[in-house]
């Protein structure tokens, strides 16, 4: 029988598994094809064809187009049917609307309407499902950003947090959407929050990747470990898998001479893209670091892979990290995959769904090559 969400929260009942889903728009598609790996990895090895990543995993946690992937597998979607749900959702919500068009989509307005993916959320989710609801069979964290405030907020659905009743009685659809509302693709997601005195005030909330959590695997890694979020598992490398997907990295080198000819605005907005990228780094390191890592890669040239730092440090969880490499020699070496630097850079759009396909290939690709029996070890098979 699969776990209940109880059992898949409750704090002696060890190990546990985390699933961490990165975002990146449109190409959650790569992020699908990893999973659609990894389920059928579990299934062949439980002999059950019908073995859903929410009955593995005990918490499955995302920012922006991975809050639609981790809402959909927490509520028991077979990577199959979100495949289906995602083409639906990609060809349907990334289109500009006449007034979009009118205000310079993206820069007087957003550039696509939000009524369409809150409207595919609701149908398939449930416009009145919430955040506690027992519709979802496993922990589940949505990463967002307050921007009134400043804070990043990942809401979760563990009944022992300091603001499980509060949180628990919020919308799941309208908090997906809140995780996916990039500045200057959709507005902004307004919600009430109720406090524990009774106060209720407007907040707007943001995409989660404006937080240093578009991985959020740090910060689902701390969810499961810090007192004040409810969960308190216990840590160690034989205690919590922590299993992260990425949805591809763009690498971008300028030369100083045509940096410095830009005009300010474009430098400062590469200065805001490079603030994010740092984001990515810092919380890759610090994972390679306090981990078991099965997957260790070149965090800068300085600490290189961080091998021996992960072998001497605290080991708080065993770590796998999946993703693709928007880059001409890496798709080439790793992936056999010949592309033009223009092809990659058009592929590498997070708005267009004409890119699913190859974004497919890409991710099947990469996923047959980087998915490994040991990254899921005996130690936290299903009981």
């Amino acid at each position: 029988m699969p776990l209940t969400k109880e059992q898949h929260l409750d704090a002696t009942h060890m190990p546990k598994r985390i699933l961490a889903l990165d975002g990146g728009g449109i190409r959650g598609v790569l992020t699908l094809e990893y999973l659609d790996a990894i389920e059928a990895m579990l299934r062949n090895r439980t002999k059950n064809d019908q073995l859903l990543l929410c009955d593995y995993f005990d918490l499955i946690g995302g920012t922006s187009t991975g809050s639609i992937i981790a809402a959909g597998l927490a509520f028991g979607l077979p990577v199959a049917g979100l495949k289906a749900l995602y083409r639906n959702i990609g060809a349907g919500v990334f289109q500009t609307s006449l007034s979009s068009r009118l205000k310079l989509g993206g820069l007087l307005a957003p550039k696509f309407p939000a009524a369409p993916l809150q409207d595919d959320l609701d149908r398939v989710l449930g416009a009145d499902t919430t955040l506690d609801s027992d519709k979802i069979k496993t922990g589940l964290m949505i990463m967002t950003k307050r921007l009134d405030t400043g804070s990043p907020w990942p809401l979760h659905n563990c009944d022992r947090a300091r603001y499980a009743k509060e949180d628990g009685a919020l919308r799941l659809t309208q908090i997906v959407r809140a995780s996916t509302a990039a500045p200057t693709y959709f507005e902004p997601e307004r919600i009430a929050i109720s406090s524990r005195d009774g106060a209720v005030v407007d907040a707007a909330f943001v995409d989660g990747g404006v937080s240093p959590f578009n991985d959020p695997a740090l910060q689902l890694l701390m969810l499961a470990a810090l007192q004040g979020h409810g969960f308190r598992w216990r840590t160690g490398k034989d205690q919590v898998l922590l299993i992260s997907v990425g949805t591809g990295t763009i690498t971008e080198n300028q030369p100083a001479a045509a940096l410095l000819a830009m005009p300010a605005a474009e430098q400062g907005l590469r200065a805001l893209k490079s603030l994010m990228d740092d984001c990515v780094r810092v919380n890759h390191g610090v994972l390679q670091w306090v981990t078991n890592c099965l997957t260790p890669s070149i965090i800068d040239r300085a600490v290189g892979d961080m091998k021996l730092d992960s072998q001497a440090g605290p080991q708080l969880a065993t770590y796998a990290r999946y993703n693709v490499l928007f880059d001409k020699d890496w798709l080439s070496s790793e992936l056999k995959i010949e592309l033009t630097p223009e092809k990659i850079a058009e592929i590498a759009a997070i708005d267009n769904p004409g890119n699913m396909d190859e974004l497919s290939r890409l991710g099947a690709a990469a996923a047959a090559r980087q998915v490994k029996e040991e990254h899921l070890p005996a130690a936290f098979d299903l009981v």
